[in-house]
């Protein structure tokens, strides 16, 4: 297993720490929890929710602070848009044929990047949450099908205040009064009773990781989880 598994070079990796790591540091205040649950070595799988386009770059600040370099996946359509579609590709990340049959070559990337021992990042919903507070909706079962595949942990990852950065819908950054991004870590998902992956099992292990992420993010926002989640 390579030590840097899933990692772009060692120039592309230190171009993009020099980046983002100021610009997360300038655009928000940190509130960071139990990182010490994201596993330092072998293949894992980061399930967590989605609410602004701005959380992918304060997500990977997190990990990369914890020690992982994320795997993302991103729109295929970034991968052809001039310079940023080289960088992309730079940066190892994974292009993303939404509806479309190309969708299963991004899994199949997925699960090779884990079993070489990377640690992917993954929003299950598959795109920012339409729920009106924000919780997370239903999930895909692109999640659970490589867990159950690969054997990986899923580690559930909660955020919340990159919205008040860039709410959904807008394109120009919020930048005063400076935002909070808040991050927490919960353990890894018990999948260990799924062996299948039947549509039911594929359901069943996807409700379970979702309902993680929820429950962390409820101790974020010091709320209870809600009854009913909005489907994606």
């Amino acid at each position: 297993m390579s030590r840097r598994a899933g990692r772009p070079t060692r120039f592309w990796e230190a171009f993009a720490v020099v980046i983002v790591k100021p610009l997360s540091l300038l655009l928000v205040k940190r509130d960071w929890r139990r990182g010490d649950l994201i596993p330092r070595q072998g293949g894992v799988i980061v399930a967590t929710n989605h609410l602004s386009w701005t959380d992918p770059v304060l997500l990977a600040h997190y990990l990369h602070v914890n020690g992982r370099w994320p795997v993302i996946l991103a729109k295929a359509g970034l991968f052809r848009v001039p310079v940023l579609g080289y960088l992309v590709r730079a940066m190892r990340a994974i292009p993303v044929e939404r509806g479309s049959e190309a969708a299963t070559e991004s899994l199949a990337i997925a699960e090779q990047r884990l079993r070489e021992g990377g640690c992917v990042l993954f929003y299950p919903e598959g795109t920012i949450t339409r729920d009106p507070d924000l919780w997370p909706m239903t999930g895909k079962t692109g999640v659970a099908r490589l867990a159950l595949a690969t054997g990986a942990k899923v580690i559930p990852i909660a955020h919340w205040g990159a919205q008040e950065l860039l709410p959904y819908g807008e394109k120009k950054i919020r930048l005063f009064p400076r935002k909070t991004f808040r991050a927490l870590t919960g353990p890894p998902v018990d999948l260990s009773r799924y062996h299948d992956m039947s549509p039911d099992v594929l359901r069943d292990a996807t409700a379970d990781i979702m309902a993680a992420i929820t429950a962390q993010l409820a101790e974020l926002r010091g709320e209870k989880v809600p009854g009913t989640r909005a489907n994606g």
